[in-house]
């Protein structure tokens, strides 16, 4: 119909009757409509390419929330599972008020955003609301891997306070220094403002932003907890205190590694962008295959490398290690995964296994208490990946990535010189710095006011019975131990069902 009527009316133009100028003002006019409705399907691939890659990254935790359950012992499996869905809740409040404002509320300054408080003035060109949803599913992702370290021993409402302040305000300012267009480290400033070393921080979907964040805090939290009763043995030797389901420990894995896809390829936010000439295949799309590409790569090297190198420590064939040492890889090549060949990204996931092999090693030397292994993982790695992507990152993928912007600097061993590693250096600090500013006083002030760590008589019972109402699982009162302690047996069986082994390599048996 519309079709005929453009020819009807054109035809007029074109008889006698009609003149030249408006049946080019006709023709103008339907190319005007046909190009409008191509911007309006080009809005509309990109928002839907956001909202799934929200969606998954949201599915993230649900992998955190099986993860950390299966890693804790069954007496504390409602207390680490209800911490996980507070997570999202308390997230998704504190990021709508304040988070999303002081992270991408421009214009501001350079060191936090001021505008877009409770969503106010959305939406804009570029601030839509699929844009708050993806960045709220990576905020409550940090305070997710905080709550790891401080699992079997911290207090509910320390748990509220903390997330709470970590997505309203400390994850915020570090992603807006490194993610806004006006932050003070980012990449993606254009070339009318000054940058870190002309090239700022390329920390493409969150290693330092997200993964280091998280890790930090979770540092400081366990750090001021102290271990777990039991954790270490009168000799001061590591005791293995096992986590009640390698199950979950594989489901949370899988569930993680899917919602990666949308954590590492989504962050490009669109994908309906062209590098080249129109009809090629050079555009986003190839770049966000290849993304996915590099972080399937680096994941699966990593626990490939972490299964060997934990049997050459052990004896032992380990799933717990090789998932550990997955995670460890997908949180190394989130840095550098846009802008990395996949050849490097087997470097990547090689090295990111041994740095978290090493830095649980340093952690029991220290005696060190992180029961999911978050900030070896998430904090250790992610600083790895920040120093890799400083190292390979390759200069045409940085330049489609970070376009508009002459003679910025690539990786060192690409040829790039040492300027991208210099700032990432800068960028590694200022994380540790600020959230060790803000997240280290706060456990602080929570230890002194006796809200962070439960008594030692719950810690032992374990939370589920004395804090939420019960356990997670239901046993038979005839499971063995059932008559015992008085209780009806069951924190018997649940302490005997997670029973306490001396780590490997240890000659003689703990006495705890």
């Amino acid at each position: 119909m519309a079709m005929s009527n453009c020819s009807a009316n054109l035809a007029l133009f074109l008889t006698g009757a009609g003149n030249a100028t408006g049946a080019a003002s006709m023709i103008c006019d339907q190319f005007d409509s046909v190009s409008n409705q191509f911007l309006d399907t080009g809005f509309a691939v990109d928002s839907t390419y956001l909202l799934f890659s929200a969606y998954l990254v949201f599915a993230m935790q649900l992998g955190f929330a099986m993860l950390c359950a299966g890693s804790v012992r069954a007496k504390n499996t409602m207390n680490i599972m209800l911490t996980n869905v507070l997570d999202a809740c308390a997230g998704a409040l504190f990021y709508y008020l304040f988070g999303f404002a002081f992270a991408f509320g421009t214009p501001s300054n350079s060191f936090i955003g001021k505008q877009f408080f409770g969503l106010n003035k959305l939406p804009e060109t570029g601030f839509d609301y699929p844009f708050f949803l993806y960045q709220w599913a990576f905020a409550i992702a940090a305070a997710g891997i905080t709550s790891g370290s401080i699992a079997e021993r911290t207090q509910f409402v320390a748990y509220l306070i903390y997330s709470a302040f970590l997505t309203g305000f400390v994850y915020p300012v570090v992603s807006h220094w490194f993610w806004a267009a006006d932050g003070w480290a980012g990449a993606a400033r254009g070339s009318n403002h000054s940058v870190l070393f002309n090239s700022g921080v390329i920390d493409f979907a969150g290693s330092g932003v997200v993964h280091m964040v998280g890790g930090v805090a979770g540092l400081w939290g366990a750090l001021i907890e102290g271990p777990r009763i039991g954790r270490f043995d009168h000799a001061g030797r590591s005791v293995a205190l096992r986590g009640h389901s390698a199950t979950l420990v594989v489901l949370g894995t899988f569930l993680l590694w899917f919602g990666w896809y949308g954590f590492n390829p989504g962050s490009f936010t669109i994908i309906d962008k062209s590098y080249g000439p129109s009809g090629s295949i050079n555009g986003q799309w190839s770049a966000v295959g290849r993304t996915a590409v590099t972080t399937t790569l680096a994941g699966s090297v990593a626990g490939l490398t972490t299964l060997f190198g934990k049997y050459l420590q052990t004896g032992h064939w380990n799933v717990i290690d090789v998932c550990n040492g997955l995670l460890g890889g997908f949180a190394a090549i989130t840095s550098g995964c846009s802008v990395v060949d996949p050849w490097a990204a087997v470097i990547c996931g090689f090295v990111s296994a041994w740095v978290l092999i090493g830095g649980n090693m340093l952690a029991a030397k220290l005696k060190f208490d992180d029961p999911l292994e978050a900030t070896q993982l998430h904090g250790g790695c992610g600083m790895w990946g920040l120093i890799f992507t400083a190292l390979f990152a390759r200069e045409k993928y940085v330049n489609q990535v970070y376009p508009g912007r002459s003679g910025r600097p690539y990786g060192l061993f690409m040829g790039g010189g040492g300027r991208l590693l210099g700032a990432h250096i800068v960028g590694i600090l200022a994380i540790i710095g600020w959230v060790s500013a803000t997240m280290g006083p706060l456990f602080f002030l929570l230890h002194k006011l006796g809200l962070l760590r439960v008594s030692a008589e719950e810690e032992l019972s374990g939370m589920d019975m004395t804090r939420h109402g019960g356990s997670a699982y239901v046993y038979n009162d005839e499971e063995p131990g059932a008559n015992e302690a008085g209780n009806g047996g069951v924190n018997s069986f649940m302490l005997r069902s997670a029973q306490n082994k001396v780590e490997p390599g240890a000659t003689v048996p703990a006495q705890v």
